[in-house]
């Protein structure tokens, strides 16, 4: 049987019982490796669930999923994944996969992103859809996810920003060449997503456009969700352009109209202290 494991998202023990138990029995435990990361390494992960992990990178899982499935009919095969398995898409194609093999697969589910944002006091019902914020180049500089933003918003939801991941990355001359060199990872802060968003405004301003999200607008930011060192800042987004919550991985929420008081009272925990007057 193919297991997919959801690793939760602090460090090796975060992991439930039910997924330790299969992790300690299956023939081969491979490690998905690019979607996100913990707080440990995996050499900590090895060491407290008993057993060798091998990493998965992107190429591995979309381009030669069948390497991971071999025997997976006679054998008990796991794969891990920060978070729920259900965080990515890439997941999904991999029990397709199988089910076309005649493959059984289960899911052992954990916490992810999705829903440990309520760490915050947001509620959770009140999040529209999901984004994703790239990193920019000089050449691509995409801003159509911020209709998405705009829409959350005049619905009075709350909208969760995922940051970028680039993790094995290839320059363009190394890709052009075919050469196995990669770039170091990187993982996108609230300080740069930020001051995109904050670029965003500008343009549609020049444009002539009403932004539906301006330098005052409420955000929170994220760092280390379910880790030790957890943090978590309510600002502006002016704000969350230098606010410094360390290292990675980040995640931006900006917040929709009309919060219940709850929420603004929660959100009082966290606030920023220069300028914490900033409102909507």
């Amino acid at each position: 049987m193919l297991y997919l494991i959801g690793l939760g998202l602090g460090d090796a023990k975060d992991i439930t019982v039910k997924g330790l138990e299969i992790v300690r029995r299956c023939r081969r435990v491979y490690l998905e490796a690019y979607t996100s990361i913990l707080t440990v390494g995996k050499e900590v992960l090895e060491e407290f669930y008993g057993r060798k992990l091998i990493l998965a990178d992107r190429e591995e899982v979309e381009q030669e999923a069948d390497n991971i499935l071999k025997d997976a009919d006679i054998s008990d095969v796991a794969f891990l994944v920060v978070g729920d398995p259900f965080g990515a898409t890439t997941h999904s194609d991999l029990i397709l996969r199988a089910t076309k093999l005649g493959i059984s697969y289960r899911v052992i589910h954990n916490a992810s992103i999705m829903n440990a944002v309520g760490c915050c006091g947001l509620q959770l019902y009140k999040f529209g859809e999901t984004i994703s914020i790239v990193f920019w180049t000089d050449t691509w500089r995409p801003e159509s996810f911020f209709d998405k933003v705009k829409k959350n918003r005049q619905n009075g939801m709350h909208t969760l920003c995922l940051l970028d991941i680039k993790i094995k990355e290839q320059s363009l001359e190394n890709l052009i060449k075919g050469r196995k060199i990669y770039e170091p990872p990187r993982y996108m802060s609230i300080n740069q997503a930020a001051q995109q968003l904050l670029e965003i405004v500008q343009n549609q301003r020049m444009r002539g456009e009403e932004p539906a999200v301006t330098e005052k607008t409420l955000c929170v930011g994220l760092a280390r969700v379910g880790a030790e060192d957890q943090k978590i800042a309510a600002g502006t987004l002016q704000q969350m352009s230098t606010v410094d919550l360390g290292g990675p991985l980040h995640s931006l929420i900006i917040t929709g109209d009309n919060l219940h008081p709850l929420e603004m009272e929660m959100l009082s925990l966290f606030s920023i202290p220069d300028n914490s007057s900033e409102s909507c």
